[in-house]
């Protein structure tokens, strides 16, 4: 039976007035009741004063029904005829929020809008990132059509890059009516005297000290895995495992494989569980085994497809250990018994430090789950050398008993652990000290940046006026508020004498004293924000030049955020290689290290971008809030015929696969919405469609949403799109899309060349082991066309169609294509190549081309079957 919606129980109105706030209450909680829920004493009351027209700020332990509370605002709201906005921090969060809201209101009633899409955005109940809101908020300010306003995740407010986008709405939306939620808030009494004084409204902050379900601190002096072991066999699983960086948690759960948490019949359910899964190559079969003993992993590195699959074992109670980050924080829907910190320390991209109480209790919250668990338990593990330290003395007072020179000498003799450099220790006190401490009073961050100015010009007033009224009702100490005013005063300066800006001789009916000379569209500052740059950039292109696609690639990576995982990976490997040449050039020690710090990722257009960059400032200032960062990922791929899984394997990126996949994402979404139609050759439209495919085959979660959302009109519904399932359908096989299958099998039997020219005959075997071509093999064939032949190309050129041969209905061999790869040799013959059938059905299983050597010698016609 479909649940019962919560928008068909609006009361009615009594003689055209708002339903009676008695109402509304007594219509949610029957609502809520139907579906087996009763409110807590703190939901009660914060929906209480909701109904009456309130601010409430809900400062609860996490699992204390936040999210309850939110749906009555959506719920109070369309029953009143207003337009209700979620806002979180993350978009996987927003997404989230959205189909729970379609579930509980239905498809026409909710929409969703994000920097790139939309869908329903003139629906009742909206769905957002807090930067969405804010940049309505600067647009519109006071006239701004919002009623509730929840904002998840309040602690955000602090967060020094995005602050600015949680204080915003505080500022400028006084008709609105916030609620306000994080279990980590601190002292809020000035956010309830701020913002009463700015709406007029009161405000309430519901908090309670009380969890629905209690937490059980403890601070533990046994080695992690015999912990871990303590913790399980005394049903104190599931164990989140947290970890401060994702190669510590990838390395935590390795180390933790054969950890014996899972019994007989517990694997057998998993096996099943596992039995239709696609595990692609590369980290995939690392977790495949973790999984199958019960040992999840789950951290934002990894692909999507894999972290879902991993919280759906764990709601399902078949995992009993998580290694992960502290990301669980925010949103990540794993149902916890038990969080374990490794450590009470970590670094914040400047410095390791200790955590703050916001950050501990932001992490233990999530430990205890309602409605399963009568207590939650949270454990810190002691720093491992002192661990050790402790292991070691205890067992030398069991062998030496009370003499304690005894005791010191077998101390000395093993060796007292220390631990490495840079570590920032915590102890037993500092434990205590964060379980009984509140988290901190949030800091404000705000900022001024040309896009808040951009939008705020756009407003009914005196944008100067309204500036300044931003920056001196912010939460910022006089000093910083001249900083601001500073800083707002010289972006002005710079759009008036860019042109962008004029001054007008007077006042005009809306009090403006300067304005716009251009229309920006709505989205400008959040939809890949250099994209009117990477337009500009492609007019220098010629289209005839054989470097052409490459060269757009190299454009529209410029403008998209740097994965620092993967240009890193870069750096490292070209050093690598690099320093074994200067060493067999006799290069000496001081001057290698020296061309080794210059060393960069390939930046491919990088100096004539930066300096059409510059010039395009002077008439465009505001692209200033934004940098320009040359690289060449998609680019790499393509040169080096590489698919998904052969980067992962080239610059070990498999703890980083989330990564590159989000990366790619982010490129083919830029190469569909920026390049324009003229500039689009028939060489770009092939290399388009591979990126995509590729995408959807490695893991379709990030492409398919997107996709659908893109395809419809901004009025569209989520019914119209067929987004009211959150679950992404499996790809369809890798060969329906034929356009992209020929150009993967053409990467693929490019790179068996390029490998061939290099003479890396293992590689080659890593690649056709399976099949009979082991490294042996491949050395014979090379030995044979280098007795002939001084040199293979691989040059752009010599990947071209005319060098590779496709059959794709070849005689008596139905289910396979006949591909050839000839060897672009040094006498321009062409009379050699790598011959081999292409496995559609294998392709279609594995995602990628299944490659089946034959043969490698001189051209010849394709053998019998």
């Amino acid at each position: 039976m479909a649940a019962l919606r919560l928008d068909t129980l609006r009361p009615a109105p009594s003689d055209g007035d708002a339903p009676d706030p008695s109402q509304l209450v007594e219509a949610f909680t029957d609502w809520a009741a139907q579906r087996g829920i009763t409110l807590y004493p703190a939901q009660e009351d914060a929906v209480l004063e909701l109904a009456d027209g309130r601010h409430v700020i809900m400062a609860t332990p996490t699992g204390s029904g936040k999210s309850l509370v939110a749906t009555a605002a959506h719920f109070f709201a369309l029953s009143r005829g207003e337009r209700s906005v979620y806002t979180a921090p993350i978009k996987a969060l927003v997404s989230e929020k959205f189909f729970a809201l379609v579930e509980t209101f239905g498809a026409e009633n909710v929409g969703m809008v994000t920097g790139d899409s939309a869908v329903n955005a003139h629906a009742p109940i909206i769905c957002c990132t807090a930067e969405i809101l804010a940049n309505e908020a600067l647009r519109d300010g006071a006239q701004a059509e919002v009623g509730p306003v929840i904002m998840d995740e309040f602690h955000f407010y602090a967060d020094p890059q995005r602050g600015w986008a949680w204080q915003v709405p505080l500022l400028e939306l006084r008709g609105a009516q916030f609620l306000l939620m994080s279990a980590t808030l601190g002292d809020t009494s000035r956010f309830e005297r701020q913002i009463a004084e700015r709406t007029g409204r009161d405000v309430v902050t519901v908090s309670s000290a009380q969890r629905p379900v209690p937490l059980h601190f403890e601070y533990s002096m046994t080695p992690l895995q015999h912990k871990l072991e303590e913790l399980v066999a005394g049903e104190q699983a599931p164990v989140y495992v947290v970890h401060f960086s994702q190669r510590e948690a990838a390395e935590r759960a390795a180390g933790l494989a054969s950890l014996n948490v899972v019994d007989k019949e517990g694997r057998e359910l998993i096996r099943q569980r596992l039995e239709t899964f696609r595990f692609a190559k590369g980290y995939g079969k690392v977790l495949n085994r973790l999984l199958r003993s019960g040992i999840g992993v789950h951290h934002a590195g990894m692909l999507p497809k894999y972290r879902r699959l991993v919280e759906q074992l764990a709601q399902e109670g078949l995992l009993k250990v998580i290694c992960g980050t502290d990301t669980l924080g925010v949103g990540i829907n794993v149902p916890i018994r038990t969080v374990l910190l490794s450590a009470l320390s970590k670094y914040d991209g400047q410095r390791t430090r200790q955590l703050n109480a916001r950050e501990f209790h932001q992490i233990s919250g999530r430990a205890g789950r309602a409605g399963f668990d009568t207590e939650g338990r949270v454990v810190v593990q002691a720093p491992e050398h002192v661990i050790e330290n402790e292991q070691a003395l205890r067992k030398a007072r069991a062998k030496h008993g009370d003499d304690e020179k005894k005791v010191a000498q077998a101390i000395r003799s093993a060796g007292k652990k220390k631990p490495q450099d840079g570590f920032v220790s915590w102890s037993e006190k500092s434990f205590e000290r964060l379980t009984e401490a509140s988290p901190e009073s949030m800091v404000s961050r705000m900022q001024i940046s040309y896009a808040m100015i951009l939008q705020l010009l756009q407003r009914p007033e005196d944008p100067i006026l309204a500036m300044r009224r931003l920056i001196l009702s912010s939460d910022e100490t006089p000093v910083r508020q001249a900083m601001l005013q500073r800083r707002a005063l010289q972006i002005l300066r710079e759009l008036l004498t860019a042109g962008v800006l004029e001054r007008l001789e007077e006042p005009d009916e809306d009090g403006r004293t300067v304005d716009l000379t251009l229309d920006l569209q709505d989205d400008f500052a959040l939809n890949q924000p250099l994209a009117p740059f990477a337009v500009a950039a492609l007019e220098l292109l010629d289209p005839e030049s054989d470097t052409y696609v490459l060269d757009v690639i190299s454009v529209i990576e410029a403008i998209l955020e740097t994965p620092y995982q993967v240009t890193g990976a870069q750096v490292k490997k070209l050093k690598s290689e690099r320093i074994a040449e200067l060493k067999a050039e006799g290069v000496d020690y001081v001057e290698r290290m020296r061309i080794l710090d210059e060393m960069t990722h390939p930046q491919p257009l990088g100096e004539l971008l930066t300096q059409q960059f510059e010039v395009y400032r002077t008439s465009a200032p505001w692209v200033g809030d934004h940098e320009l960062a040359p690289k060449a990922v998609v680019r790499d791929m393509v040169e080096r015929a590489f698919g998904f899984t052969d980067m992962i394997n080239h610059y070990q990126l498999s703890r980083s696969e989330g990564v590159l996949l989000r990366y790619l994402t982010d490129a083919y979404k830029a190469l569909r919405q920026t390049v324009p139609q003229q500039k689009v050759t028939e060489g770009l439209e092939d290399l388009v469609e591979w990126l995509g495919e590729m995408i959807r085959q490695t893991d379709n979660s990030l492409l398919e949403e997107w996709e659908r959302l893109a395809s419809g009109a901004e009025d569209a519904t989520a019914e119209d799109l067929d987004l009211t399932d959150a679950a992404p359908a499996e790809p369809e096989g890798v060969t329906h899309n034929v356009r992209a299958f020929r150009v993967m099998v053409r990467n693929s039997m490019f790179l068996r060349a390029e490998l061939f020219a290099h003479e890396k005959e293992r590689e080659l075997e890593q690649l056709d082991g399976e099949s009979g071509w082991d490294a042996g093999r491949w050395g014979t064939a090379m030995d044979t066309f280098f007795d002939v032949y001084d040199d293979v190309f691989t040059d752009g050129s010599s990947r071209g169609p005319a060098l590779i041969r496709l059959d794709e209905a070849p005689a008596g061999r139905a289910g396979f294509w006949r591909a050839v790869q000839v060897l672009d040799d040094a006498d321009g013959n062409h009379d050699w190549g790598i011959h081999a059938w292409i496995d559609l059905a294998a392709s279609d299983e594995v995602g990628t081309p299944v490659v089946l050597v034959d043969h490698v010698g001189e051209l010849q016609e394709a053998p019998a079957q």
